[in-house]
């Protein structure tokens, strides 16, 4: 039975009684994200006791889910209080409660809000905010203690029932990786794991000291993201730029056993990119980067460039694998860029940003890029604004199709184009594996395998949810391991 709003005040008003200062957020909430969530936190924390308000079914279609299933999903979280479907405008429920705040998400802010005029009637506050950058989804859920440790897939039927799709679906798309020829452009890194036995503590000085055990080397970089791509079906050609030294050899050596047919160019003026990961009882001590930044010259430029438009009228994909190393001037990705719009080939982007800073909103025209959330507030330099609307100002900036935010533990946030050019439609897409062995590489996997599917013309959707997929298979293991297609399908 549907409690009209009077009565809804009256159970309300029972329950608030006891408290001071009351807190009062509304919306649609068709899929509860990170930025939901953060709104939540915040709104929570402005008061004693928070009360939410989800908005009844609506025939615009704005409401994407029935109302009951949007209810339990703010109800599951702890910020929450008290949460009932609001079946009248917001201005005239505020007017009624009289809450002492109102939370608003902060991209409503220039906008004309409604509910404002009802707030300074009765001398409340209307707040804009999106809440704070860092904090766990873990800690928002009800019983998350009560979860089962374990490095199982955990499948998202929900999520492929929203978009049509099924696990038979998923197989044929994987069966269509087998020989699309794509190009991958970016920096060869070698990772090298040193796992440590602790020793404890220097007595001079406040050090931790640690032996050396064993040591092992991997492809990394745009050097995995290849092999990935070579391991899952694909005819690939990778393009990049190494020193004159034994780690360009060694990752060299590596790409030929991957059967990556690899066109490195040797630049004296740096050495190879290695990173050292000093690990012990499975954790991560210390990371040593040896690496050199400044971009590579104009006449090696010229040589890539060339190559790459010998190649480029017989490929299906490019991916621009970037880690800010100088591999990647601006000019050389401008014209590669314009060579593949010119010809019509798809290409996707990651660029990453964790020691160092880059931009990822440098990669026009893709069909798909792929940063975190810090990168992609980087591009934009907006530190404020809800997970959304970031992702809407970075796909306007850099003139992408779609944008897919990882949010390392918490998923992927995507933002995907519709069936009309101006309507935009975001999910969320939970991790696949919660647990990580080893978090190192799962970007690169999910940029590979979401782009492959992209390319045996999968949309968006599935695209994510496959790339999330190799995700979860990857941090199941330590160091960069190409997945296989073997791999994907015993998950699915």
């Amino acid at each position: 039975m549907h409690l009209h709003s009077a009565q809804q005040l009256d159970l309300i008003k029972k329950e608030i009684k006891y408290y001071k200062r009351i807190v009062f957020v509304s919306g649609d909430f068709n899929i509860v994200h990170p930025g939901h969530l953060r709104v939540l936190k915040f709104a929570a924390e402005c008061g004693d006791y928070l009360i939410v308000g989800v908005n009844g079914n609506k025939p615009d279609g704005h409401t994407l889910l029935d109302e009951k299933y949007r209810l339990e999903g703010i109800k599951s979280i702890t910020w929450v209080d008290y949460a009932f479907v609001l079946r009248d405008p917001a201005e005239g429920f505020i007017k009624e409660l009289k809450p002492g705040i109102v939370v608003k998400g902060k991209e409503h802010e220039e906008h004309y809000n409604p509910e404002s005029e009802a707030v300074k009637a009765y001398g409340g506050k209307l707040l804009f905010s999106s809440g704070d950058i860092s904090f766990s989804i873990a800690e928002l859920l009800h019983d998350e203690s009560k979860r089962l440790v374990s490095s199982a897939i955990i499948k998202q039927d929900a999520f492929m029932q929203r978009h049509g799709f099924n696990s038979d679906g998923l197989g044929k798309t994987l069966k269509k990786f087998q020989g699309l020829k794509i190009v991958v452009l970016g920096d060869i890194i070698v990772d090298e794991y040193i796992n440590c036995d602790p020793l404890g503590m220097s007595r001079e000085d406040p050090t931790i000291v640690v032996t050396p055990v064993d040591r092992e080397k991997y492809v990394g970089g745009a050097g995995i993201v290849a092999a990935h791509a070579k391991k899952m079906g694909a005819d690939v050609c990778f393009f990049s730029v190494a020193g004159c030294d034994e780690t360009a050899i060694f990752a060299k050596t590596k790409l030929d056993e991957y059967s990556v047919q690899s066109f490195i160019i040797e630049d004296e003026s740096r050495p190879t990119i290695l990173k050292q990961r000093f690990r012990s009882s499975g954790k991560t001590l210390l990371r040593v980067s040896h690496l050199r930044s400044h971009p590579i010259s104009k006449e090696l430029q010229k040589q890539m460039q060339k190559k790459i438009f010998e190649l480029v009228d017989g490929i299906d994909l490019l991916i621009f694998s970037d880690f800010n190393y100088g591999i990647l001037p601006q000019p050389f990705v401008d014209s590669v860029v314009e060579r593949c719009r010119e010809k019509q080939i798809m290409m996707v982007a990651d660029s990453q940003s964790s020691s160092q800073v880059g931009d990822v909103s440098r990669f026009n025209h893709m069909f798909f890029l792929t940063p975190t959330e810090r990168e992609a507030r980087l591009a934009v330099r907006d530190f404020e604004s809800g997970l959304v609307v970031l992702a809407e100002k970075l796909r306007n900036k850099a003139l992408a199709d779609n944008v897919l935010i990882t949010l390392d533990k918490d998923g992927i946030l995507i933002h995907a184009g519709a069936s009309r050019p101006e309507k935009w439609v975001t999910d969320r897409l939970n991790a696949m594996n919660p647990v990580a062995t080893d978090p190192a590489g799962a970007g690169d996997s999910l940029l590979t395998c979401s782009a492959l599917a992209a390319a045996a013309g999968a949309d968006i959707w599935q695209c994510a949810y496959l790339g999330s997929l190799a995700a979860a298979c990857q941090v199941e293991r330590t160091g960069n391991i190409p997945i296989s297609i073997e791999d994907m399908m015993a998950k699915i």
